[in-house]
């Protein structure tokens, strides 16, 4: 792959656009080393919203609001095309993320991630807690 010379500037966001299973399996081969392929649209329905970032039309970031039907939001699968990384898409993602989340009167947006992720959130605005998590496999 060649390396993406535009810059941030050039991103548009969006919020709950139509999105297909090839660009967002396309996206997260990208960044996750182990992607398998799947529809994420069964998800996607379930979703409080999820947000976008596109480059000239190619979907180059995503984050996805889970949510619990009440007041608790759960922040997924926040990623970025590897040819993007490291410049603010992924704390730009967050950041709308947070925005919709209130306009839909959440008051807790959760959020889970592997520490050497800790600096990334706590720079867009989480602070760690304490948590539980059981491995069902």
């Amino acid at each position: 792959m060649a390396a993406v010379a535009a810059n941030a500037s050039d991103l548009v966001y969006a919020i709950s656009p139509s999105v297909t299973d090839d660009e967002l399996n396309d996206l997260f081969t990208t960044a996750w080393l182990d992607h398998r392929p799947g529809s994420f649209q069964p998800i996607l329905q379930r979703s409080l919203a999820y947000v976008c970032a596109y480059h000239t039309g190619q979907l180059v970031g995503f984050v996805n609001i889970a949510w619990d039907g009440g007041v608790h939001g759960f922040i997924l699968d926040t990623t970025v095309h590897v040819q993007w990384q490291r410049r603010g898409i992924g704390q730009q993602l967050l950041l709308q993320a947070q925005q919709v989340a209130r306009e839909h009167h959440l008051e807790w947006l959760h959020v889970d991630y592997e520490p050497h992720l800790d600096t990334f959130y706590h720079s867009c605005g989480f602070r760690p807690t304490m948590a539980g998590l059981l491995d069902l496999r």
